[in-house]
């Protein structure tokens, strides 16, 4: 097998990000945005994480990263079954804080979002833009991570947000906006921090 050196320009480090599987809030259409909430996945879920894991299967992955919401981890773990492959948590890419709206039916969740600015917070929690800025953290502590393939299992957010920033967006929510769950979307570090930076750029611009 052909191995580029360490530190060669064919090295390539690649982190795969995907979505949680199918959990039971998203069947129901509610919001959640407090970890401590153990909202679980779905039988459908369940398979859906199993097939992101044989998607997977050809990769040695390294290093899985999952938030504190226990969807993210049930889908770490059923995906990764049979492989020893270390889970960290990493609360910078949890959810976005809806506060007092936390199962809420995603319809309210979404005429609040039209309704108000993005740097306004959601009522006893954090704002879009606050969330933005945690991810780009994020997104630049995962590409000094000292492993060459990381799975990131996260939140539909962070996912979409990564991808538009990555692609140079002027809009965080598009073009792409809808992440399908337990879908892998794959970037080099390179393109992790050239998001990052997207992102702090968008969400320091006036509103």
């Amino acid at each position: 097998m052909l191995r580029a050196p360490a530190g060669s320009l064919w090295a390539v480090r690649l982190f795969v990000l995907s979505r949680h599987a199918e959990s039971v809030l998203n069947v129901e259409g509610r919001v959640n945005g407090d970890p401590a909430r153990p909202v679980d996945l779905t039988p459908r879920g369940e398979e859906e994480a199993r097939a992101l894991g044989r998607q997977l299967s050809g990769i040695v992955i390294d290093l899985c990263v999952h938030t504190r919401f226990l969807r993210t981890r049930r889908t770490a773990e059923l995906a990764l079954a049979g492989r020893e492959v270390p889970l960290v948590s990493q609360p910078l890419l949890d959810d976005v804080d809806v506060g007092d709206l936390d199962l809420a039916p995603v319809a309210r969740y979404r005429a609040y979002k039209r309704s108000h600015a993005r740097s306004e917070r959601f009522p006893g929690g954090e704002s879009l833009d606050d969330a933005a800025r945690r991810y780009a953290r994020a997104l630049r502590e995962l590409a000094a991570v000292d492993a060459a393939c990381v799975l990131v299992v996260t939140h539909e957010i962070p996912v979409r947000y990564t991808l538009n920033a990555a692609a140079g967006s002027e809009q965080l929510d598009g073009p792409v906006h809808d992440i399908a769950n337990a879908t892998p979307y794959l970037f080099d570090d390179a393109a992790l921090l050239r998001a990052s930076g997207h992102i702090l750029a968008l969400t320091s611009a006036p509103t």
